[in-house]
């Protein structure tokens, strides 16, 4: 049976609300933190592609951890227009990294989550890639463009369908960044990946496994 611990991240005076799997036969490969779409859109960790992501990680025996930004679910505090939900991702970073003592860590965000979580690379040198699922560029702004600047291993995943993280300035977007980085396009898929939950789980699994 599949042991999930439901748990909450302390950040100073607020409490994160989390779920967390720990892998009994990888332990000492990377831990993947998975970061949910915006709050005030009805994203939370329980999202579909959250969850298909979490999934499948535990389906494939790495460790993760999902949690809800403050204000979201059971997590404290008050929506921050991504200040504060930045300072949430690295916390769980220090928690990954100093509780539960992973030298390795790649973050995994869909949509406001992308922006958020991928801003947050060169927060650590236990960092080691990050997985952006529909980076929703043009809605969050250039600060978190530069913020996402990296020279780690990048997979960017898109829905050619898309017009919230726009499929048409996909290309522009992507070769902002430095190498190394790869792109997946998603054939048929909007923002919102229903009925694609699966292939974007398995992009996620592939890229993590050229990691290790």
């Amino acid at each position: 049976m599949v042991e999930k611990e439901k748990l909450f991240v302390k950040n100073n005076e607020i409490n994160l609300e989390a779920e967390y799997f720990l892998s009994k036969s990888n332990i000492k490969n990377p831990v993947v933190l998975i970061c949910h779409p915006h709050p005030q859109y009805g994203g939370n960790m329980y999202n579909n592609v959250v969850s298909g992501v979490f999934n499948k990680l535990i389906e494939n025996d790495i460790s993760c951890l999902r949690f809800n930004f403050r204000g979201v679910g059971r997590s404290s505090g008050t929506h921050s227009n991504g200040t504060g939900e930045l300072n949430d991702v690295q916390t769980c970073i220090d928690f990954l990294a100093k509780k539960k003592n992973f030298e390795r860590i790649i973050i995994c965000g869909y949509s406001y989550g992308a922006a958020i979580g991928c801003s947050a690379i060169n927060y650590s040198n236990k960092i080691v890639s990050y997985i952006s699922i529909s980076f929703p560029w043009d809605f969050m702004g250039v600060k978190y463009k530069n913020l996402s600047q990296s020279n780690k291993p990048k997979l960017f995943i898109q829905g050619n369908q898309d017009t919230i993280a726009h499929y048409d300035k996909f290309e522009e977007n992507f070769n902002y960044y430095s190498e190394p980085k790869v792109s997946r396009i998603i054939d048929g898929a909007d923002h919102f990946y229903w009925g694609y939950e699966e292939r974007i789980s398995n992009e996620v699994i592939d890229f993590y496994k050229s990691i290790v």
